[in-house]
């Protein structure tokens, strides 16, 4: 072979172990710092990891927040308009935490479904709601009103069957 061929081979060979190292230690240093969001739902169905870093949100349940005096622990649950997550957090609130006002927790799930939160988020004005919080919240409202729909129809279909067999029968 050449010695210039094999020169250029050379530095092409080490440029990509080089560029392939680095590409692993981003990747592997970004492995702990990488948080999914999960809805209430998704929790409540078992989607969602025991163990590792994971955001829940949704709207703060009314008449959830539960306070300790003696401490700064705080819990409170959010709902998707489906299923609620109960939370808990030690530490202080945001100044917009409110109740039916949109949040985002992020911490670790215990085996019991609870959240353990790490950081809570608030929304920062009265027409901002987190887009992952508005699009989860969305489409429990669609599966909600498909729900509602189903069942009205299901009466509807029994309320007709019933009418049908008394005006039959004698």
């Amino acid at each position: 072979m050449h010695p210039l061929r094999k020169r250029r081979l050379l530095l092409v060979v080490f440029l990509v172990v080089v560029a392939s190292a680095a590409v692993g230690l981003v990747l592997y240093a970004l492995k702990e710092n990488i948080s999914f969001f999960y809805t209430p739902s998704a929790v409540a169905n078992g989607e969602a990891p025991h163990g590792p870093i994971i955001r829940v949100g949704g709207m703060v349940v009314a008449n959830s927040v539960e306070r300790n005096p003696k401490a700064l622990d705080v819990s409170f649950k959010v709902s998707d308009g489906a299923n609620a997550v109960l939370i808990t957090y030690a530490g202080i609130l945001p100044d917009m935490f409110a109740e039916n006002e949109a949040a985002v927790a992020v911490g670790r799930l215990r085996e019991d479904g609870v959240l353990v939160a790490d950081e809570v988020l608030a929304k920062h004005d009265e027409k901002y709601t987190p887009p992952e919080v508005a699009d989860a919240m969305s489409k429990a409202y669609e599966a909600q009103q498909k729900q509602k729909a189903a069942s009205g129809k299901l009466e509807l279909e029994k309320s007709i069957s019933e009418k049908t067999e008394s005006a039959i029968q004698p």
